[in-house]
């Protein structure tokens, strides 16, 4: 289904994504944060709805139209080291700033730090081009909200 998108994301050298494209990869990026710790639960769907909906301008039709088409491209995406660095290639930085607080909002919606959502955050941040300070900064502002 998204095999073209995959593609050009994991081209040598990815062109820019439109902005619906870029808008999916993100959000496949918000359900692989909330999916790693082996649980994808309401809170966390819920979570990923809002974030979308608010960062996008969403009604709810429409998010929840996007959450299920960028469920079904984390599945087919590649491993999330080859799938975050074509985003980083393909995504603009202020867009992939923001999105690390709203990873760090999903890892957190389940009330838990988890081992396994952690050890992703600290793979998936520098991959996006963020340091540990600001990833360390945007989860402090997460858990303030949470």
């Amino acid at each position: 289904m998204f095999g073209e998108l995959i593609n050009r994301l994991t081209a040598p050298d990815p062109d820019p994504l439109d902005n619906g494209d870029a808008r999916l990869a993100l959000a496949a990026l918000l359900v692989r944060i909330a999916r790693s710790d082996g649980s994808y639960d309401d809170a966390e769907i819920k979570r990923i709805d809002a974030l979308l909906a608010k960062r996008y301008g969403l009604g709810p039709f429409e998010v929840t139209g996007l959450r299920k088409d960028a469920e079904v491209l984390e599945e087919e995406a590649p491993d999330t080291v080859r799938f975050t660095r074509a985003i980083k290639a393909a995504v603009p930085y202020e867009e992939r700033a923001q999105v690390i607080e709203g990873l760090w909002e999903i890892a957190l919606a389940d009330g838990e730090r988890n081992h396994e959502e952690d050890a992703l955050m600290r793979l998936v941040a520098p991959m996006l081009g963020i340091n540990d300070r600001d990833s360390a900064l945007a989860r402090q502002r997460a858990q303030s909200r949470s």
